[in-house]
């Protein structure tokens, strides 16, 4: 049987020094919308179904962001049950798999435990927010909650964290890259490419109002 690839991470997750990450510019406000863009394109040219599901979470997340509410496993069900279009959405009661099989995301009697308390240290004013932005995705991609729709959530959760902050990027295309669960090297430069991603957006808002 193939490693454990979710314990694999949650070790990562405590090398990684994500404080070091460098800190991002608030509010940011596009002058386009790249969630909505990326949806409404590339994702409605494959599927159009699947693009409207996609909105519909990102519209229902985006209203959760503006109370704010901490991410939690219920929010997620909420926005899963959307992108998959189903009437509920349980989680998975046995070890997952991706990569064609060669990341495998092993399931203990703690797991879902150890995921709340990962949400929750999204909001944590200590670490920079494109490191919690990033690091909420990772941990949505590798404790891999619910049998399909994980990468498409792990994007929403992303977002969620930078809207919490009044934070929206002009473009997500550069986040759709393949993440490996053994890899801090990997998951600190996630965190500096949202960091650069928001930057570049701030920078590009500025031109276009000016």
């Amino acid at each position: 049987m193939s490693d454990d690839a979710l314990a694999q991470w949650c070790r990562v997750r405590e090398q990684v020094d994500w404080c070091s990450a460098s800190a991002a510019p608030v509010p940011v406000r596009p002058a386009v919308d790249g969630l909505a863009a990326w949806f409404d394109g590339p994702v409605r040219t494959r599927d159009p179904d699947r693009a409207d599901r996609l909105l519909a979470a990102m519209a229902r997340s985006r209203t959760a962001a503006s109370r704010p509410e901490p991410l939690t496993l219920a929010l997620l069900d909420d926005w899963q049950r959307l992108v998959l279009g189903v009437p509920r959405v349980p989680l998975r009661e046995g070890d997952a798999f991706a990569k064609g099989g060669r990341e495998r995301y092993g399931l203990t009697p703690h797991t879902w435990q150890d995921f709340a308390a990962c949400l929750r240290q999204s909001a944590d004013p200590s670490v920079p927010l494109p490191a919690r932005a990033a690091r909420a995705y990772l941990d949505v991609a590798f404790f891999h909650p619910y049998p399909d729709g994980n990468a498409r959530l792990a994007l929403l959760a992303l977002a969620y964290v930078l809207e919490t902050e009044d934070v929206r990027l002009d473009e997500v295309g550069p986040l759709q890259t393949t993440r490996y669960a053994d890899d801090p090297a990997g998951a600190l430069d996630l965190a500096a490419l949202v960091s650069v991603l928001i930057r570049a957006t701030q920078r590009r808002a500025a031109a276009v109002a000016h």
